[in-house]
């Protein structure tokens, strides 16, 4: 068992604020209208990644020091020159000041999200599938990766341009490694991890419909563990929807509930 105490909090969530910020970057490389903006606030990352982008929000905030209401301002002042609404992630292992402000400021819950991690330190093996073959996907091959996987998100073949521009950054970004599975030589599924000082982060993995039920989705996350070893990272992390699909299936291999947070909103 991992003990989860406060500094080991600040750095998954530092990961994953760095995963957004590698995203944004590449998002202003492919999308300079975008008008991506990132700034530091408390500790946290404030990251505005384009209109409607699920990244628009601050995290790892309330970790380096106590959050007053000057800092909130701050982040509120960030998301309004964006017109949108200001969002921060809440880790229930951050400072209470945190919480404090927040309330003090009429924030509201918009959703929970429950990080779940597996320890590197123990070898790890795993069959693939007879048929299946899982490998990192080089430069030449971006564009059928971003394909792949919006066609596993969207469920079609023809996937929307808007799934595709969402997509895309995951694989530029410049933490980024990102794997195909390919089943009796078929594109089936892909998967990316982020890695940020020792913590690698997996997400952006989808399967194919007809590529469904075959066990892709569990031999990418096994594939990408075995690939973050290799390269001494010492910890795994998710961040997903509690009670999901992707919750069971990664719980199934091993990976523990760290904590749940929550992303308050603060609308008119």
């Amino acid at each position: 068992m991992t003990f989860i105490d406060r500094s080991l909090a600040r750095q998954l969530e530092i990961c994953h604020a760095w995963r957004s910020i590698h995203y944004a970057r590449a998002q202003a490389q492919l999308h300079p209208e975008c008008g991506v903006r990132i700034e530091t606030t408390c500790g946290g990352q404030a990251i505005f990644a384009g209109m409607n982008s699920p990244l628009n929000r601050v995290v790892g905030m309330g970790f380096d020091r106590p959050v007053n209401l000057d800092d909130l301002e701050c982040v509120e002042a960030f998301f309004q020159s964006k017109n949108i609404y200001p969002r921060i992630d809440v880790c229930p292992l951050a400072d209470p000041s945190l919480f404090e402000s927040i309330h003090q400021n009429n924030y509201h819950i918009e959703a929970f999200q429950n990080v779940l991690i597996y320890p590197l330190a123990e070898k790890h093996t795993f069959q693939i599938p007879k048929g299946m073959e899982i490998r990192p996907s080089p430069p030449e091959e971006a564009n059928l990766w971003i394909l792949t996987t919006a066609q596993g998100f969207e469920g079609l073949e023809v996937p929307s341009q808007e799934s595709l521009n969402v997509l895309a950054p995951n694989f530029y970004a410049g933490n980024s490694s990102c794997f195909m599975a390919w089943v009796d030589g078929n594109p089936a599924g892909g998967g990316g991890m982020y890695t940020h000082d020792g913590v690698v982060e997996l997400g952006g993995a989808s399967t194919r419909i007809a590529f469904r039920r075959r066990g892709v989705q569990t031999a990418l996350i096994h594939a990408r563990i075995k690939a973050a070893q290799e390269k001494g990272n010492k910890l795994a992390m998710v961040v997903t929807e509690p009670g999901s699909y992707s919750q069971r299936n990664l719980e199934r291999i091993g990976f523990l509930l760290a904590y749940t947070k929550v992303i308050m909103v603060k609308t008119p």
